[in-house]
Formats: C-alpha cells, structure tokens, sequence
C-alpha cells in the first residue's frame, strides 16, 4: 500500500450501547473533518444514567432497610 492509500483510510466502530458511529480519521491526513458533537444528547444520557443509579440506590436502601426491621421484630418477640 501506498502512504496515500494509508492517510486516507478511515474507521468505522459502533459504540456497544448505543447505535451511533464513531469515525476516527488519521490525524496525518491532509483532509480535515471536523465532528460535532450535540450536548444536548450527551446530558440526556447523563441524565438517564443518573436516573438510574439513583433507582438502584434506593431498591438497595429499602432492602437494607426491610432487613434490619424485620430483624428488629424477629428479635423483639
């Protein structure tokens, strides 16, 4: 292969959760390919991720909770 043919090669990778296509282009190219990147679409995503990490918590919470009055009952009787 010719060092054009290697400049100009470009990869394509699919992130695992989402359906979106990363394109990594090789820096030493002479074309220059500027990505945007949409912030809204990021918060979201930060936003659902906190929405559930916050769920989680409070599932772990209330079955430690649970757990410790039913064996204050357990141990009262």
């Amino acid at each position: 292969m010719s060092g054009e043919r290697l400049a100009e090669t470009e990869q394509h990778i699919e992130t695992p959760n989402t359906n979106d296509v990363v394109k990594i282009v090789n820096p030493y190219s002479k074309s220059k390919i500027s990505n945007k990147v949409d912030i809204n679409n990021l918060m979201s995503r930060v936003r659902e991720e906190e929405k559930k990490q916050k769920k989680e918590n409070l599932v772990f919470f209330g079955l430690i909770s649970s757990v410790i009055v039913i064996t204050g009952i357990i141990a009262s009787l």
